[in-house]
């Protein structure tokens, strides 16, 4: 995969050029877009420099952190607090996300979600309420783990960290959950499954593959 320096902001503008050529704002849909990437690439922070360039532009945006999705702390931690297999396979509720989320935002679907579930610092729902998103609300899903799960994304972008890198910027805390980003590397091959990756070993010069 060949990629090219890009600035945080000229990848904030294409990334927002990206998602208004897939999707008009009046073209009746909700266009869903993963980004992917462990906690040390930070992709919440891409998620919400990306929402305030498309609100700029007028589009109205939806953002999804997969942390709002989390099962409950009984059944995430079953195997213990630091089972990479269970971080890995059990900890995000896809059933969840895919009822709340996917499946209003479908062909003629309702267009009713839910932005988040469960809390997993209180250990509590969230009781949010539902929200009706406008047609043409872009939707973007943040998180770990996000791809080979089945989820309908129309463009996915992936955060990818070297092992080296992922190791030198993931706390002392969470050492326990690198196999699992290993296995997920390995298993998924996540940058060759989505549609555009940004490899962030140094963030202060991103560099992607896209156009």
């Amino acid at each position: 995969m060949r990629l090219q320096p890009i600035s945080w902001a000229g990848l904030t503008t294409a990334l927002a050029d990206r998602i208004e050529a897939l999707a008009p704002a009046d073209g009746g849909a909700w266009p869903r877009i993963a980004l992917d990437g462990a906690p040390a690439a930070e992709p919440g922070r891409l998620a919400e420099a990306l929402a305030e360039e498309l609100r700029l532009r007028g589009r109205a945006v939806q953002r999804v952190p997969a942390g709002g999705f989390l099962r409950p702390a009984s059944l995430r931690l079953e195997y213990g607090h630091q089972d990479a297999d269970a971080y890995y396979g059990g900890w995000l509720d896809d059933n969840a996300l895919f009822r709340e989320v996917f499946t209003p935002l479908d062909p003629g679907g309702s267009g009713k979600i839910l932005p988040d579930l469960y809390d997993p610092v209180t250990d509590r729902a969230t009781r949010s309420p539902y929200r009706r998103l406008a047609p043409g609300t872009v939707v973007l899903v943040d998180g770990p783990l996000l791809l080979g799960r089945w989820f309908p994304f129309d463009l996915s972008v992936h955060l990818l960290l070297s092992p080296a890198a992922l190791a030198r910027r993931t706390p002392e805390a969470e050492q326990w959950t690198l196999p699992a980003f290993a296995r997920y590397a390995a298993e998924v091959r996540p940058e060759a499954a989505a549609e555009l990756t940004v490899r962030l070993d140094d963030p202060r010069h991103p560099a992607w593959n896209g156009p």
